[in-house]
């Protein structure tokens, strides 16, 4: 009888076993994320072999895609109820969209579980992916925010130090235009890459709660804020001072051109985000050496610290969608593609991932490294903390406003009108 059950049991057992064996080996996860230089691509897929070794039958289609287009690919899938297992995303605004509809795993679960790696990210790392006090994101690639990158080489040709203030920068900008070359190379065509500009304006006139208030409609906080409009004006002040490269607003970012007219020595300097670091020592490491960043000038009389950055601390972030049949092997890979070895391959690629305790070597990302730690206040890209609409239109009217197409006062007020809508709930 004892016998029996046994055989019994392992003919359950063998069942259930085969069953899962036969689950895992259907088992497949999409893998989507924006990582499109070589490195890059290299550190995720290298932890996506380390994570089918680990899971015999489980097969990983990674999609890398550029990053505009990808914006595009993930409204699509997720409008179609399609979206894949995981997925990279930027926090703030547009994945709260996805998280109101229901499509996005709250990953708090899994990480009260699993202390010892949700302690290992920076705590300032969660703010852009948590929402009503869960979380839905997890903090893979890098610190990034946004600097000025400029060519010391031609700092020097031109006995020009960094500009500290807005009239310095402005006094930069007329000694290189004599010289036939442009202060700023920016291709706007995506607009994110303009906004930039208009950002740390607001900040650097009214202080991050100028901002933080029109967002979240407290304490009088308006998008009408006259902060916003002269921040357009100082805008356009630079384009009428020939601060960047001829037909900047339609030039494309992710074919490089920006960093093309860096290298020739047509341009001096780019406001963008430190992975351009990363990008620039893998694609031009002659150029490399001639490269040194700043924080973006001061105004006279306004509120912003200088030391006050734009940009996140962990982007890109990668979540679960709801859609997909195996959270927890998916919670696995979110693991694999952020674990110490990936860390340290990330360090290699320049760039930060937001963990604790990390060791940094390389002299330009000890100074980010150290910028950050500093920072009074680490603001969110615009267009990604904005709700989709509000982003939309702040991108928009950025690129008018650096195509002198609109006036700062127009541009101010269309941003309040709609922001007005979307509180009302219209």
């Amino acid at each position: 009888m004892k016998h029996a059950r046994w055989t019994a049991l392992t003919l359950v057992l063998s069942s259930t076993l085969g069953l899962a064996q036969l689950a895992s080996a259907q088992s497949s996860l999409d893998l989507w994320h924006l990582q499109t230089t070589e490195a890059g691509k290299a550190v995720i897929q290298k932890a996506v072999d380390r994570f089918q070794t680990a899971n015999p039958g489980v097969k990983v289609n990674v999609s890398p895609t550029p990053n505009d287009t990808y914006k595009t690919k993930l409204k699509i899938a997720f409008g179609a109820n399609a979206a894949p297992c995981v997925f990279a995303s930027w926090g703030g605004g547009p994945l709260y969209e996805y998280v109101k509809s229901s499509q996005v795993v709250n990953l708090s679960p899994f990480l009260q579980k699993d202390q010892a790696f949700y302690t290992r990210f920076q705590p300032a790392s969660w703010s852009a992916v948590t929402f009503d006090k869960q979380i839905y994101g997890i903090p893979g690639e890098n610190t990034g925010i946004a600097v000025v990158i400029y060519n010391k080489a031609l700092f020097a040709k031109y006995k020009l130090t960094p500009p500290r203030t807005w009239p310095e920068l402005l006094k930069v900008v007329a000694t290189l235009k004599g010289n036939n070359v442009a202060a700023f190379s920016l291709a706007n065509k995506a607009k994110w890459p303009g906004s930039m500009y208009y950002g740390y304006l607001v900040d650097r006139l009214g202080g991050p709660d100028t901002f933080r208030n029109a967002v979240l409609r407290k304490g009088g906080g308006s998008f009408a804020d006259p902060v916003f409009v002269k921040a357009g004006t100082l805008l356009q002040d630079l384009v009428r001072a020939g601060a960047f490269v001829q037909g900047y607003n339609g030039l494309d970012y992710d074919s490089g051109v920006s960093r093309q007219l860096l290298y020739s020595g047509k341009a001096a300097m780019e406001l963008m985000g430190t992975w351009e670091l990363a990008t620039i020592s893998s694609e031009n490491p002659t150029f490399a050496k001639d490269m040194g960043f700043f924080a973006f000038p001061t105004v006279p009389g306004g509120k912003g610290n200088a030391g006050n950055v734009l940009g996140t601390v962990g982007d890109n972030f990668y979540s679960v969608a709801k859609s997909c049949k195996t959270p927890e092997l998916a919670f696995k890979l979110l693991k694999a593609i952020t674990d110490t070895q990936a860390e340290q391959d990330r360090l290699a690629d320049r760039r930060l991932p937001p963990v604790k305790g990390l060791k940094v070597t390389d002299p330009l990302l000890s100074q980010v490294s150290a910028f950050v730690a500093k920072a009074p206040s680490v603001q969110l890209w615009y267009d990604q903390d904005l709700a989709p609409q509000l982003g939309e239109l702040h991108k928009d009217t950025s690129q008018a406003l650096l195509g002198l197409s609109i006036t700062p006062q127009a541009a101010a007020d269309q941003m309040e009108a709609l922001a007005k809508k979307l509180a009302a709930g219209k």
